[in-house]
């Protein structure tokens, strides 16, 4: 099975994604999350996103506030499917987080998701319906998250 790796710019940002993990872990999806800084540590996101594919990764979510750089870079290094979560963070809470991720340019798409909690609530529902296109496993347990009212 392939595994869902977060990626977050800071150690802070843990207490927000780490809300989603109840939801990787309904569906059965195995997860490690990991720190690393478009900014300060460039090199290891490099050679994290370039390998992932090969590590076993299926999706990868990238978390990062403020200019939020984390989701285009990796995007640029793989072709996995990144999905983007904006951090509420600096003064503007969050939104230019959100504006950093969406406006990719034509090539290196991130889906992007909503600013916080929810957002990283959503990108493990995302990551799941990616991975289930060829896993019906996840398929199943997808249907019986709809069927509870989109609730685990």
């Amino acid at each position: 099975m392939k595994k869902v790796a977060i990626l977050m710019g800071s150690e802070s940002d843990r207490a927000v994604l780490e809300t989603s993990l109840p939801y990787y872990e309904f569906f059965g999806i195995p997860v490690e999350m990991h720190v690393m800084s478009a900014h300060r540590t460039p090199g290891k996101v490099h050679d994290f996103a370039g390998k992932a594919r090969e590590n076993g990764y299926g999706v990868i979510v990238a978390c990062a506030g403020m200019a939020a750089h984390l989701p285009g870079v990796v995007a640029a290094y793989t072709t996995l499917p990144v999905i983007g979560v904006p951090l509420a963070s600096g003064e503007l809470n969050g939104v230019d987080s959100l504006y950093s991720i969406v406006q990719m340019p034509a090539g290196v798409p991130v889906a992007t998701m909503g600013i916080g909690k929810s957002g990283a609530r959503n990108a493990a529902v995302l990551a799941a319906e990616i991975l289930g296109l060829s896993d019906e496993a996840i398929t199943q347990k997808l249907n019986r998250f709809k069927q509870q009212e989109c609730k685990i």
